[in-house]
């Protein structure tokens, strides 16, 4: 088969991207920079300079494929400039969808997240769950936005599978989770906020979840493919049992989220860390971003490994980096 790709040079897009190929797919690949792009090439991808926002750069490399994986995505939180939330998320998804529907790509799956549902308040949400509410980022807003783009073309008749992966972590990382390990790692996170909860995925499995969703999924429906639900306070207390590195104190959330108006204030006119502005400290401050797996269990065969195995691998992988041992 060959296959179209977004968002292959990101953390998702490239697992994804590694598995289609070690199972013999073509995968032609999207990029906005093709020469930074060499592990895909030792991949065997075939790369096209292009870019979502630009819904002609990807019309030649999408015609006679057999099916599209829109994974690129724009995630910052707390960034000064979220212009790119709505072009890339919102405008670059409706490019693709658009040209998917034009070039008639017999199948799609598209990457959303458990984000669009907002803070679930302790409560682990399936697919029909519909969030009313004002959204803590951007990074919700404009995948939420996203996401009923991608539902409306599927009530046109687009033959798309939607894929909502939680928390995604392993080697390779580039997010806000990964700063979180790393200053666990050098005993420079005194504090987290108890409650906070999240749907932890190993980056292979989500990567594995999306190809079983072309192969498998049911177009027009939608798949919670997160992993096991754990609090970031268990998640650092596996992460001490297995590096010896003392977990950080747990606090009560509001302590945190109720800096944040502070804050806000604040990031106006001093550079702040992300994890420090008023959304940075709206998304971590004792909210739960969960999901029910189950349907994605029963129709993909989705199996997530569980977090204590998969966050030894990657707290390896970081502790090798820092020149760390256990």
């Amino acid at each position: 088969m060959r296959y179209f790709l977004t968002g292959a040079t990101g953390f998702v897009g490239g697992r994804v991207a590694y598995q289609l190929r070690e199972q013999g797919h073509e995968v032609v690949a999207v990029v906005r920079t093709p020469e930074r792009a060499d592990a895909l090439v030792e991949l065997g991808v075939e790369l096209v300079k292009g870019d979502v926002t630009d819904k002609e750069s990807m019309r030649e490399a999408m015609a006679g494929t057999d099916g599209v994986f829109h994974i690129a995505g724009w995630y910052k939180i707390g960034t000064r400039d979220k212009s790119a939330g709505q072009r890339i998320n919102v405008d670059g998804t409706r490019n693709v969808l658009e040209l998917m529907q034009e070039l008639a790509v017999p199948k799609g799956v598209y990457t959303s997240t458990l984000a669009v549902n907002s803070h679930t308040h302790g409560r682990i949400v399936d697919e029909s769950y519909v969030f009313h509410g004002t959204h803590l980022s951007e990074y919700d807003r404009t995948k939420a936005e996203a996401h009923k783009v991608a539902e409306a073309f599927i009530a046109q008749g687009l033959p798309l599978v939607i894929v909502m992966p939680g928390l995604i972590y392993g080697p390779g990382d580039t997010s806000t989770l990964r700063t979180t390990l790393t200053q666990y790692l050098q005993r420079r996170l005194p504090v987290i906020p108890r409650q906070t909860a999240f749907s932890w995925a190993h980056v292979d499995d989500i990567a594995w979840a999306h190809i079983a969703a072309m192969e498998r999924g049911e177009v027009g429906e939608q798949y919670i493919i997160a992993g096991p639900t754990h609090t970031l306070a268990e998640a650092l207390q596996i992460a001490q049992e297995l590096t010896g590195v003392p977990a950080p104190r747990a606090v009560p959330p509001q302590l945190l989220s109720g800096m944040a108006p502070l804050m806000g204030i604040l990031e106006k006119i001093l550079p702040l860390p992300s994890d420090y502005t008023a959304e940075g400290l709206r998304v971590t401050g004792g909210t739960t971003y969960i999901g029910d797996n189950s349907k994605a269990r029963r129709v993909l065969g989705y199996n997530p490994r569980p977090l204590q195995e998969g966050l030894a691998e990657t707290l390896k992988h970081e502790m090798q980096l820092m020149g760390m041992s256990r």
